[in-house]
């Protein structure tokens, strides 16, 4: 008897054990802003799932890269440029979301709602545009103002390995008129017209930011996750109003062919894609809103590109093509600037 009563009190704690453990959600991000993100998603999101959660952060190339090696094996959900989530579509390493699960899809602008097929969605949009110090040069309102005499000696422009590096070389070839995929020539002759009015390539936002802080340059082609530092350091960078519009750039989230917890995954992405979320993310100065139920006061919408009016006005790019020539481009490139 007593042996019986051991054996079901160990039942008993063993079953309650089971009973106890929670799934592990791992999400693959930068890593950014680590206190808002936890505070404004991971937290409520594991108070809805029950659920742990663990991080794999890295930038986009190192993520991925793991996750080819994997198969697509060992995370849940991943965070990525659309640049870098194409080459995951085209690897095979994602799958296909069920919009069904995922009915906040409804709320977005349309470039965010589908921006690689019916693959994961952007949660979050950017642009690359010029900025500029308006105290020390005039108005700039087109992309060809960068071929200015006036800019001589002014000018950074990205790298050609990052994320906006490429995009030059589609601005090149619009100043020349013709197509970057098809008359590579002409762009990059564009490009060492150019050159002149170059200071530097820079490799990241802070190089950038330090650049026209010393004032050895004035003018900047950026992203406009770096708007606040720039202005912070020089109070009068602003945006050009570039009458052949910025470019977009889109944060997307997919779901990768190994993920553990698919249900979970596509609860998690509709829960990102939420009016609530999306809006606290805006307001903290996290993420650029794509849900169109976002409201935001006009110095909460400064910094972001925000609104019908402003996301219509973007230039996509084609990713697919784009990844195709880069290799050949930054040979190219390097060429004109050295390595």
């Amino acid at each position: 008897m007593k042996a019986l009563l051991t054996s079901s009190v160990l039942f008993f704690a063993l079953s309650a054990g089971v009973a106890q453990a929670k799934d592990t959600f791992t999400i693959s991000w930068w890593g950014y802003n680590g206190e808002k993100l936890n505070a404004n998603i991971i937290e409520p999101f594991k108070a809805m799932c029950d659920c742990d959660i663990e991080f794999e952060t890295g930038n986009n190339a190192d993520r991925l890269n793991k996750l080819v090696v994997r198969k697509g094996e060992g995370i849940d959900v991943i965070f990525l440029t659309d640049s870098y989530s194409q080459i995951g579509v085209e690897k095979n390493i994602f799958q296909k979301v069920d919009r069904a699960k995922v009915p906040n899809i409804e709320k977005l602008y349309d470039l965010a709602q589908a921006p690689q097929g019916e693959y994961g969605p952007a949660y979050s949009i950017g642009r690359v545009s010029i900025v500029y110090d308006a105290d020390k040069v005039a108005p700039i309102t087109s992309w060809n103002d960068l071929w200015r005499e006036d800019l001589a000696n002014s000018v950074t422009l990205p790298g050609i390995t990052t994320t906006a590096g490429p995009m030059m070389v589609l601005r090149g070839a619009a100043h020349a008129g013709v197509d970057a995929y098809t008359d590579t020539d002409a762009a990059f002759a564009a490009i060492e017209e150019m050159k002149p009015n170059i200071v530097k390539n820079y490799n990241t936002g802070s190089e950038m930011v330090n650049l026209i802080s010393t004032g050895e340059a004035t003018v900047a082609v950026a992203q406009d996750f770096t708007f606040a530092s720039l202005t912070a350091a020089v109070p009068s960078m602003v945006n050009a109003k570039l009458t052949d519009g910025d470019i977009a750039t889109l944060n997307t989230i997919n779901i990768p062919t190994g993920a553990k917890h698919v249900d979970l995954a596509h609860k998690f992405i509709n829960f990102v894609l939420s009016t609530e979320v999306q809006t606290i993310e805006a307001k903290q100065g996290v993420d650029a809103p794509v849900n169109k139920d976002v409201v935001l006061t006009p110095e909460e919408a400064a910094i972001w590109t925000y609104g019908p009016e402003a996301i219509s006005s973007l230039n996509r790019v084609d990713y697919g093509k784009l990844n195709a020539a880069k290799v050949d481009w930054i040979d190219r490139w390097n060429e004109i600037f050295g390595s």
